[in-house]
């Protein structure tokens, strides 16, 4: 390879690697995510997974700290572990890594449920078997185990 053409390549990953940092510095991705937006912005995709080995080896890109990040953002907005999850999988992270961000976060699942069935429904007293099917027809929606759901309709129904 001439000098010329090693130039060119050592430019294109250096184009590469600032729209991947840029992309970075508006929020976390998962390698997958950046992968397919540097696809998208038309990089060289010979050049893409050396330029992200790279981003991971400097710890700018980092598929744990995207999953543990993305996790309580959506937890604070009142979704639960299988909606989560699914989500995670769906933007390439591994099966180990979701695990590991669900373990080190320790959520308390039934809280979660109660708050985000709360702010959708209020305090309200009595309720008939509609409003509890419309309750849990949304709490499945936001990802909570059945268990939980059942757990919490009951208790809110008095049995």
């Amino acid at each position: 390879m001439s000098r010329a053409g090693h130039d060119l390549d050592a430019d294109d990953a250096a184009a590469v690697e600032l729209a991947a940092v840029r992309l970075l510095a508006v929020r976390e991705h998962s390698r997958y995510e950046l992968r397919r937006k540097l696809r998208g912005r038309r990089c060289d995709a010979s050049l893409i997974d050396g330029v992200l080995d790279d981003l991971e080896r400097q710890q700018l890109l980092s598929d744990e700290r995207f999953a543990g990040q993305y996790m309580e953002q959506r937890m604070r907005r009142g979704f639960g572990p299988l909606r989560i999850r699914a989500e995670l999988e769906q933007r390439g992270v591994a099966d180990p890594v979701i695990a590991a961000a669900l373990e080190r976060a320790h959520p308390d699942w039934e809280g979660l449920l109660v708050e985000a069935a709360a702010r959708k429904f209020g305090e309200q007293p009595g309720y008939d078997l509609r409003d509890l099917a419309r309750h849990g027809r949304f709490l499945e929606q936001r990802g909570f185990p059945i268990s939980l759901i059942r757990r919490h309709l009951e208790r809110i129904r008095g049995f």
